[in-house]
């Protein structure tokens, strides 16, 4: 009998492998000869990086680059196992969790080390880079990674613009005859998993702002910017990206990278399935289980569970999904390819315990189904 075991992390429990670890020892004291595929997987987040460069027997790399704040720091991403892809989140260099709140000012904040990220991966000679774009301190529209790759932004007088989201409102011209060449044959794709557009009441700004220290002053005026940059951006590059879904994502990053990349937004369970090959490796299963900390109706919007049981619906295939927590609306995940949803919690017990036992009672868990399956023959 074959499984494969393709859950996310659980978060501040356990990893995504450890995850998979658990659910395969409480299948084995069941099927001993089970085959147990392990799939670490990852929804283009959190965790993304680590899951990736564990399957494929990959490498982390530190890179210095630029904080959001202008100091250095070290920054981490994932070489996989081909050495010719690089997988990295810009919050690793751009996050928001690397700026103390009372220092947060999206005024201020650039993805300039986010440019220089993916400059240190093109120096290692990788052709592909996934990108993973949640959790940024920035709100610059992505002109301090293109800074960083060669892109030139000056204003009236002919200066260099300086790096944040306050400075995008003196744009003038662009010059991206400096653009790093070799971005020219590295395809870039970038979860996201946002559809805001760059501006306007469900823009970059006006969602996202506050949450990075931004003032209502301070919104209105980021906002105005980015409008503006957008219209620059449509002079010089003729592109429109205003309105594009996902463009607002991190601060607007979604946005530079679209017009000057030539990115690709997507989800980021859909990238992460991709690059590993899932639907390759369910084929011929006889279960699929996942599973994360908290499922519920949200799951829907691009959630890992939610991916991996849309592709085992695909080829016929039971889904089994493990959940801490189980929400208001996951009944509506069984029209979508879900079998069974199973919450691990064995009894009333506190969070820290909860956290704390999330490996044995996903094994516990694990093994009840198996001999529920066992006993269906």
């Amino acid at each position: 009998m074959k499984f494969v075991l393709a859950p996310d992390s659980f978060k501040e429990s356990m990893s995504a492998e450890k995850a998979a670890l658990a659910m395969e020892a409480g299948i084995r004291k069941v099927f001993p000869d089970a085959i147990c595929e392990i799939v670490p997987m990852a929804d283009g987040g959190e965790g993304t990086v680590e899951s990736l460069v564990s399957l494929t027997k990959g490498r982390m790399i530190e890179a210095e680059v630029t904080g959001p704040m202008g100091d250095k720091l070290l920054a981490q991403y994932g070489l996989l196992g081909d050495g010719q892809v690089a997988v990295m989140e810009m919050a690793s260099a751009s996050g928001l969790p690397l700026v103390k709140p009372e220092n947060r000012n999206p005024l201020l904040t650039t993805t300039y080390g986010t440019g220089e990220m993916i400059r240190h991966a093109l120096d290692l000679g990788v052709s592909r880079i996934l990108l993973g774009i949640g959790g940024s301190a920035t709100n610059d529209g992505g002109a301090g990674m293109l800074q960083a790759l060669g892109v030139s932004f000056k204003d009236q007088s002919g200066e260099e613009l300086s790096r944040g989201g306050g400075a995008l409102g003196s744009l003038r011209t662009i010059d991206v005859g400096g653009l790093d060449p070799r971005l020219a044959t590295v395809k870039i794709d970038v979860a996201c998993d946002v559809s805001n557009p760059l501006v306007g009441e469900n823009g970059a700004s006006v969602i996202f702002g506050p949450q990075k220290g931004a003032t209502p002053e301070m919104v209105e005026k980021l906002d105005q910017n980015l409008a503006h940059y957008a219209n620059v951006i449509e002079t010089f590059l003729e592109k429109n990206i205003s309105d594009i879904e996902g463009a607002g994502a991190a601060g607007g990053l979604g946005a530079g990278l679209l017009a000057f990349l030539d990115a690709e937004l997507k989800k980021g369970v859909d990238l992460v399935i991709n690059y590993i090959g899932l639907e390759e490796r369910i084929i011929g299963a006889d279960y699929v289980f996942t599973g994360e900390g908290s499922i519920d109706g949200q799951t829907l919007f691009g959630k890992t569970p939610y991916g991996v049981a849309a592709l085992a619906q695909k080829h016929g295939i039971p889904v089994v999904a493990f959940a801490g927590k189980i929400g208001e609306g996951a009944e509506k995940l069984y029209k979508h390819g879900f079998t069974s949803i199973v919450g691990i919690l064995r009894g009333v017990c506190s969070l820290e315990d909860a956290l704390k036992q999330g490996e044995k009672n996903l094994t516990f868990a694990a093994e009840s189904i198996a001999r529920m399956i066992e006993r269906r023959g």
